[in-house]
């Protein structure tokens, strides 16, 4: 059994939160203590100099060490030194979803006292490839090997301007599977309506409403992942009207829901083709929508749609 989790002693809660800086200590001073890591990077939002900043940030570290990182796969006491344990996901010893196959050792640990860690340990080797990434700070070079890196930045996380094929592709999407949401809600199937709705109608509309920030932004800003920050760079009837896309259980409040996506998507959309100079497939739109509000209207027992 793993000592860090104690199984089956309860847990209290009132434990103090340590600061960032005692974070930083520790995930120095176990660096500096072994031999085998060479390095530390800091990735993620503690990185990121336009972060909001909060208690609850995760610490996305990397040690690189000399040799092969598969000795700190076996050995889950290690990880003990950093705190006790809430939860632990190895994510390369997962089948679902599938580790990457990398063979590195991957910790994600969330501690007891609301600190959280995301611990990757890779070889040397793989620099080359890592500092790619623009939020990377270098806390700790053993070998003075590696650095200096350019200040941290979001360029690896803005948003890219479409093609004219990702463009019509994402309208496509949305529009193809938007009578998949209709028909679960028509027939009552609210579990599958709902993962429609939220899975991949609402995919493409959040990827249209990243192109058509980043237009408005010049591409310079990072609107964050799954749109966390969208409250900031959408007009705000647009805010507006994407707060009404999140449904609860009832049919009808759904149905709202798949309406306001359409008329969400239709706008962002058209922003998008007019500074893009494409073509919005205008046509799909005006007969999948007739379609959608057709299938609303349907008694629960009709024979024919039209």
């Amino acid at each position: 059994m793993n000592p860090a989790y104690n199984e089956g002693i309860p847990y209290s809660y009132e434990v103090l939160l340590r600061s960032e800086q005692e974070m930083f200590d520790l995930i120095l001073s176990v660096a500096r203590a072994d031999e085998r890591i060479r390095a530390v990077v800091l990735n993620g939002s503690r990185a990121n100099p336009n972060a909001p900043r909060d208690l609850l940030q995760d610490f996305d570290v990397i040690y690189l060490v000399r040799g092969s990182s598969e000795p700190f796969r076996a050995n889950l006491e290690w990880l003990s030194q950093f705190g006790e344990l809430m939860i632990l996901q190895l994510p390369e010893e997962m089948g679902a979803p599938p580790p990457s196959g990398s063979r590195d050792a991957v910790y994600l640990a969330q501690f007891m006292d609301g600190n959280r860690i995301d611990l990757s340990i890779y070889p040397l080797e793989r620099w080359p490839e890592l500092k790619n990434d623009s939020l990377s700070v270098l806390l700790l070079d053993k070998d003075g090997a590696l650095g200096p890196l350019p200040p941290p930045g979001e360029a690896s996380y803005l948003p890219q301007p479409p093609d004219a094929k990702a463009f019509a592709d994402c309208c496509n999407e949305f529009w193809w599977v938007s009578p998949y949401v209709a028909k679960g809600l028509w027939r009552r199937e609210l579990p599958y309506a709902k993962s429609m709705l939220d899975e991949y109608v609402r995919a493409q509309l959040m990827k249209m409403l990243r192109w058509q920030i980043g237009i408005q932004t010049g591409f310079q800003v990072n609107p964050g992942k799954d749109g966390k920050y969208f409250e900031h760079y959408l007009p705000p009837g647009q805010w507006a009207l994407l707060l009404r896309t999140y449904a609860d259980a009832d049919y009808s409040r759904n149905w709202d829901a798949l309406e306001a996506m359409g008329a969400l998507f239709r706008q962002a959309a058209r922003f998008v083709a007019e500074h893009c100079g494409f073509d919005y497939p205008a046509g799909e739109d005006d007969r999948v929508s007739a379609f959608l509000r057709r299938i609303r209207a349907l008694p629960p027992d009709a024979k024919e749609i039209w």
